[in-house]
């Protein structure tokens, strides 16, 4: 080639890199941007709930319990609950395979951790786009099989969550009236059932049939938003839809069911210690129960690390038991920040692990268009 042309081909691509990095650093902008919102009204009301959570409850009182806790007992409870993440990553690398290939276990682990730590310190539950984008950049993935990945894994999550719930309510040990905010227990179970058994029935049809899904979609997006939009919304959904692929395989939707079952017994054994070492007269279902209501109370919009839904459903469920309030206050800040950090130093240490940054993850977590957009980007450098 001569040198002209070499040079004025490498001018081109220079031009195109310092284009695309512009666009993703405006993009990046906007992105952090629309956080904000949604942070602000999850800190009002995570404020709000620990108001009501801390305003009847000597303070004295709470430290004097937490003292007294059996410390073997506790630091069991915080290893049965880090342990959580990763038997979420076993399950999730079985979500993760396609067309036979595996993807190696370690890099899983550390976008998993990163993923966590970053629900833990950004809003908005950002941690959710940020382990799919670790997982691109760690292993390569397409970002919105990641995606849909993390989404299937929160309706097998609700299915055995209920299914635990159930149980925790047909084992007992509260008044068969018992009702929070006002609807019975057993009744808030079978909202949550026909929430999350349709939303299985529906996964499992558009994985089977996804053509019509497709093709209703892309006749929506074309009269009701540009062509270029809907090109590229409709290859994000092709990438979900591809996340789904788990539920093809009936060897692999029993294994992800059955990594779930031990997922959220070992979780609920957990709580069962915490009780132990917080010396809390309550039978083992209640964990069941406990655990059951803060995965749900934890999804309303809260601040970063869930602080506030989590201690105030924790007191309100523990009261059904008869657990007076400072006693549940004292087991819900304890058993939270103990659990909060491990899995946020680990969050930590792999981030620098992988040389990503927090800005990269508040930069995923802006949408996945965005951080799909910079998957192209980078696709066309390497090209």
């Amino acid at each position: 080639m001569p040198r002209a042309a070499r040079i004025g081909r490498c001018s081109r691509i220079s031009s195109r890199k310092s284009s695309t990095s512009s666009s993703l650093a405006l993009a990046a902008g906007a992105e952090a941007r629309s956080l904000r919102w949604p942070g602000a009204v999850g800190l009002v009301i995570s404020v709000l709930l620990l108001w009501w959570t801390l305003h009847d409850v000597a303070l004295r009182e709470v430290a004097s319990h937490m003292r007294q806790a059996r410390l073997l007992a506790f630091l069991a409870a915080v290893v049965l609950a880090t342990a959580a993440f990763p038997l979420r990553t076993i399950r999730w690398r079985y979500l993760l395979q396609k067309n036979g290939g595996v993807l190696p276990m370690v890099p899983l682990w550390h976008a998993t951790a990163i993923g966590f730590m970053a629900n833990n310190l950004l809003p908005a539950r950002a941690g959710e786009l940020a382990r799919a984008y670790a997982a691109r950049q760690l292993t390569g993935v397409r970002f919105t099989a990641a995606v849909g990945s993390v989404a299937v894994e929160r309706v097998f999550d609700g299915l055995i969550l209920v299914g635990l719930l159930a149980t925790g309510i047909a084992w007992g040990g509260f008044a068969s009236e018992t009702s929070v905010g006002g609807m019975p227990i057993a009744r808030l179970a079978l909202v949550a059932v026909l929430i999350f058994v349709p939303a299985l029935l529906v996964a499992f049809w558009l994985v089977h049939w996804p053509g019509p899904a497709l093709r209703v979609a892309r006749g929506v997006m074309e009269r009701v938003m540009p062509r270029r939009w809907a090109t590229r919304l409709l290859g994000i959904l092709e990438g979900l839809l591809g996340g789904l692929d788990a539920l093809k395989s009936p060897r692999r939707f029993v294994l992800v069911t059955a990594w779930s079952v031990v997922l959220w017994v070992t979780s609920a054994a957990s709580y069962w210690m915490g009780f132990i070492a917080l010396g809390l007269d309550v039978p083992p279902s209640a964990a069941l129960l406990l655990q059951g209501l803060i995965a749900f109370g934890v999804a309303i919009p809260s601040s970063p690390g869930f602080f506030g839904p989590f201690e105030a459903v924790t007191r309100a469920t523990l009261g059904l038991y008869g657990v007076e309030a400072a006693q549940g206050v004292s087991f819900a800040v304890a058993y939270h920040l103990a659990v909060f950090l491990p899995i946020s130093v680990l969050g930590l240490w792999s981030l620098s692990r992988a040389h990503l940054h927090l800005a990269d993850l508040k930069t995923a977590a802006g949408g996945a268009e965005g951080a799909e957009e910079a998957e192209e980007a980078g696709r066309g450098e390497v090209g």
